[in-house]
């Protein structure tokens, strides 16, 4: 087991670990052993729910969790790792270097309070301005900076974010605005045409990546190859 850190709701909400969960469950060889993690993430993803009540946000604002691959579920929890016992097997999935979102919202809003459930408008919209920050692969991170960050192919360079949200992978171009930096455009449409839910929504997962490779919910690993930067983006 390792020993996480989470300092508030908001250190939980940032690390979607349900969504990690999502992502490999239906690849998992051993049934039992998938009805008994999926017992226990069921309980994680209302908690995930709680914490958008005590934040003053809208309890349940998809209509699919995501998932996500075990190495860009390992690079979210990484940052709030602090130990790991002696007797704990390493953990071999990658962790990507960290994008930062330079201009994220935040759910702190003024005169927000916790609520059963409440319709804020969004913190963003379609045809925003998003930029961000990411690092170089190479660094030490996590429990006693005792992982390394890395990436498929050091040689690519960043061209598309890929907005991660529900059952939609959506590729936007990155244009690139300094050394570690650069910016897109928020992309708009809905996971399903003529019904209101926006694909930029929630808190959600975004990824600089060298192409635009179209993939499915099942088979979103393969963007593991691709993915230069990996992390968050606060929609609403």
């Amino acid at each position: 087991m390792v020993r996480p850190s989470y300092s508030s709701p908001r250190a939980m909400l940032m690390t979607r670990g349900e969504s990690g969960v999502y992502g490999f469950l239906s690849h998992l060889d051993s049934r039992p052993a998938a009805t008994l993690l999926l017992q226990s993430i069921t309980t994680e993803a209302r908690q995930q729910m709680s914490f958008r009540q005590l934040s003053g946000a809208l309890a349940m604002p998809l209509h699919f969790e995501t998932g996500i691959s075990q190495s860009m579920a390992w690079t979210l929890l990484s940052k709030y790792i602090i130990g790991c016992p002696d007797t704990t097997p390493r953990v071999g999935w990658q962790i990507f270097p960290y994008l930062n979102v330079t201009n994220d919202q935040s759910l702190a809003r003024e005169n927000s309070q916790a609520a059963i459930n409440t319709i804020q408008p969004s913190l963003t919209e379609a045809n925003r301005t998003v930029m961000f920050s990411w690092e170089t692969p190479g660094q030490n991170v996590s429990a006693n900076s005792s992982y390394v960050t890395s990436v498929a192919n050091e040689t690519a360079t960043p061209a598309f974010v890929a907005w991660i949200s529900q059952l939609n992978v959506t590729y936007t171009p990155l244009e690139i605005t300094g050394e570690g930096m650069g910016q897109t455009t928020q992309p708009g449409g809905n996971v399903f045409e003529g019904i209101y839910n926006p694909i930029v929504n929630d808190t959600m997962f975004v990824g600089l990546t060298d192409t635009d490779l179209y993939v499915t919910p099942y088979n979103l690993s393969l963007l593991n190859d691709h993915l230069l930067a990996f992390g968050l983006y606060q929609a609403d």
